[in-house]
C-alpha cells in the first residue's frame, strides 16, 4: 500500500511494532489447548488413599438420594440425572492430597510415611478409570522453618508414585513475593535432574492467599512477574480464602468467599492472568455437609453459581457433599448459557442480528462457554446447531472463521 511516510519512519515504525508483537505474543499466548477442570478437591494426607476418589463418589451419591426432594429445588435443567451419572462414574476432576493446613505438623517419621502413601495413592489413581485425570499434592510452603520439610514430601511423593505421571501437579500455599516463583523453577529444575525426570515435566500452582500476593510494597501487582518468572511451568492460581481474609483483618464470621476483599483479589488474580493460559481456581467454604446438610448444599450451590457468573469456572471442593452441588451448579449454569449462546452463534454465521448484533470479541466468548459446556459434560454435541461442532467453535473462540464442513 503506498504511503508518503519517509522509509526511514516506517522501518523505526515497524521495529519498533514488531517487537512489541514478539512480546505480547509470548507473555500473552492465549488459553491454550488444556482443558480447566470444575474443581480441584482437596484431602488431608492422613486421609487419602488408593479408594479416595471412589468412597467420595460414593458418599456422595448417598447425600443426594437422602436429600433428593431437595435438591430437585434446585435443578432448574433437569440435570440431576446426569449429576447422579457423573457421581458415579468420575465424581472428582481434579484432586490434591493436602500437607499443609489441612495436615499440619507431624513428626518427621509420621509426614515420611504419609508422603510415601500419596505417591502410591496417586500412581493407583492414573490407573483406575473414573478416577481424577489431574491430580497431586499440595506440600508445605517456602517460609524457613518449613521449605525443608515441604521439599522432602514432594521428593518422596514423586519417588513412591514412580516419577511425574500424566496429570500431577504440586501446590504451593502462602506465595508472598515474586521472587519466591524463582526459587520454585530452580527446586522444579533440581528435582528433574536429581532425580532422572524428564526436562520441564514438573508443574505447579501458585496459592494466592496473602495480601502481598496481590499489592506489593511498592504498590504494583505482582501477579504478571510471577506468571513471567514460572517460564511456563505455573498451570493456575488457586485462592486462598481463609489466609487472606484472615490478612486483611476480616472477622472469623465474615470470612467467606464472596466478601468484597475476596472479590478483590480474585479480580485482580483473573486480570493479571488473562491470556496467558494460567487458570485461576476459586477457593473454599468451610460450611460443610454435616450438621445442616440442606443448609450446606444451598450455600455452597449460591458459592458456586456466583463464581461461574464472574468467570471463575475452578473452585476447591472440601466434602463430598460438595461434589453434588459443583456439578449441580455447573451443569445448571451451562445448560443455560448455552441454550442462549447457540441461537447468537447462529445469527453471528448467518450475519443476522438476531435481536442482538453480535461482535468477534462476543462471538468469541459464546463460542467459549458452549465448549466449556461440552468439556464439563453439561451438554452434548447432538444437542447443537449442526454448524456448531467443536471444530467450528474452536475458530470462532480463535476469531478465526469456521472450516466450511463444520
Amino acid at each position: 500500500m503506498s504511503t508518503r511516510l519517509p522509509e526511514h519512519i516506517l522501518a523505526r515504525v515497524d521495529a519498533v511494532l514488531d517487537a512489541v508483537d514478539a512480546d505480547l505474543r509470548t507473555r500473552y499466548p492465549g488459553a491454550g489447548e488444556r482443558v480447566q477442570p470444575v474443581h480441584t478437591a482437596y484431602v488431608p494426607a492422613d486421609r487419602a488413599g488408593a479408594d479416595t476418589p471412589a468412597e467420595w463418589g460414593a458418599a456422595a451419591l448417598e447425600l443426594l438420594h437422602r436429600h433428593a426432594d431437595f435438591l430437585v429445588e434446585l435443578d432448574t435443567t433437569g440435570s440431576l440425572p446426569a449429576v447422579r451419572r457423573r457421581l458415579a462414574e468420575q465424581p472428582i476432576q481434579d484432586m490434591r492430597i493436602d500437607f499443609e493446613d489441612g495436615y499440619g505438623f507431624r513428626a518427621d517419621e509420621e509426614e515420611d510415611a504419609a508422603a510415601k502413601a500419596a505417591g502410591a495413592a496417586l500412581a493407583a489413581w492414573a490407573d483406575t478409570p473414573g478416577a481424577p485425570a489431574s491430580y497431586g499434592v499440595r506440600a508445605k510452603g517456602l517460609a524457613a522453618e518449613e521449605r525443608r520439610r515441604a521439599l522432602r514430601t514432594l521428593e518422596l511423593v514423586l519417588d513412591s508414585a514412580g516419577g511425574v505421571l500424566p496429570g500431577f501437579v504440586f501446590t504451593v500455599p502462602k506465595i508472598r513475593a515474586a521472587e519466591q516463583v524463582t526459587a520454585i523453577v530452580d527446586l522444579c529444575t533440581g528435582l528433574e535432574r536429581g532425580h532422572g525426570l524428564p526436562e520441564r515435566s514438573l508443574r505447579f500452582e501458585l496459592q494466592i492467599e496473602s495480601p502481598q500476593a496481590v499489592l506489593a510494597p511498592d504498590g504494583t501487582v505482582p501477579i504478571p512477574r510471577m506468571i513471567q518468572l514460572a517460564e511456563g511451568r505455573c498451570s493456575a492460581l488457586h485462592f486462598g480464602t481463609y489466609d487472606y481474609t484472615a490478612a486483611c483483618g476480616i472477622a472469623a464470621t465474615d470470612q467467606t468467599l464472596d466478601h468484597p476483599a475476596a472479590d478483590y483479589a480474585k479480580s485482580v488474580m483473573q486480570v493479571a492472568a488473562a491470556q496467558t493460559g494460567v487458570w485461576i481456581c476459586d477457593g473454599s467454604t468451610q460450611i460443610v455437609p454435616d450438621v445442616d446438610p440442606e443448609g450446606a448444599l444451598a450455600n455452597h450451590y449460591r458459592l458456586v453459581e456466583r463464581a461461574l457468573r464472574r468467570g471463575y469456572y475452578q473452585g476447591w471442593d472440601m466434602h463430598p457433599g460438595h461434589l453434588i452441588t459443583r456439578w449441580l451448579a455447573t451443569y445448571n449454569f451451562f445448560r443455560v448459557a448455552t441454550d442462549a449462546a447457540v441461537p447468537r452463534l447462529g445469527a453471528y454465521l448467518d450475519r443476522r442480528s438476531g435481536g442482538v448484533v453480535d461482535e468477534p470479541a462476543t462471538a468469541e466468548a459464546l463460542a467459549t462457554t458452549v465448549l466449556r459446556g461440552l468439556r464439563c459434560g453439561a451438554t452434548g454435541a447432538d444437542e447443537l446447531d449442526p454448524r456448531l461442532g467443536v471444530s467450528a467453535l474452536e475458530a470462532l473462540a480463535a476469531r478465526q472463521a469456521p472450516p466450511q464442513d463444520s
